[in-house]
């Protein structure tokens, strides 16, 4: 193609014209901003919404996750102490026997502080009245110098973790010996 027939060639625009055109009338034209605010609020308050919802489905999901931890953290400890218990046992059998149990004495040490560093709390019982919250009871002692129900001896230590009790205090309590006892019914 030469220059002259591109010069040439048109390029057909379609143009508006007045028909195209509708001109918004004076009412239209004041009632758009109103129209408009209206839209703007109601998607405002439509986000509002959303951010709340979005906020409350994170905080769920903190606390659900939270919640996961900490019993899996539980059922951890109660392993461990599981392992504490037999060493407690090991330390007891070889103290009757005489032995020396230093070694022993050390790694119980660390095991508290481990305990301890993880927030897991033993529950004190003897002397004080039994809770049962707190304490199982698996053996009554005839003792009428005691009040009813008076922790006298623990028989496996009880744990609290994050103001949860992981595991009670299994003990024995006292019964004062005018008390019929459940046994003797």
């Amino acid at each position: 193609m030469s220059e002259e027939q591109n010069t040439e060639t048109t390029i057909q625009v379609e143009t508006n014209t007045d028909e195209n055109l509708k001109e918004p009338s004076v009412d239209d034209l004041k009632s758009m901003p109103e129209k408009e605010k209206e839209t703007v609020a109601l998607n405002e308050k439509k986000l509002q919404y959303l951010l709340a919802d979005f906020e409350n489905l994170k905080k769920r999901t903190e606390s659900d996750v939270q919640t996961r931890v900490n019993s899996m953290l539980a059922e951890i400890m109660l392993k461990f102490l599981l392992i504490c218990d037999d060493f407690v046992r090991a330390k007891d059998a070889l103290g009757k026997q005489h032995v020396n149990t230093d070694g022993l004495d050390g790694i119980l040490k660390n095991m508290n502080s481990f305990l301890s560093e993880y927030g897991v709390i033993p529950i004190e019982a003897i002397g004080e009245i039994f809770d049962p919250k707190l304490h199982e009871a698996i053996a009554i002692k005839k003792d009428s110098s005691l009040d009813n129900d008076t922790i006298t001896k623990e028989i496996r230590k009880g744990y609290i973790l994050q103001n949860k009790v992981i595991r009670p205090s299994l003990v024995e309590i006292s019964k004062t010996s005018n008390e019929k006892l459940e046994d003797e019914k």
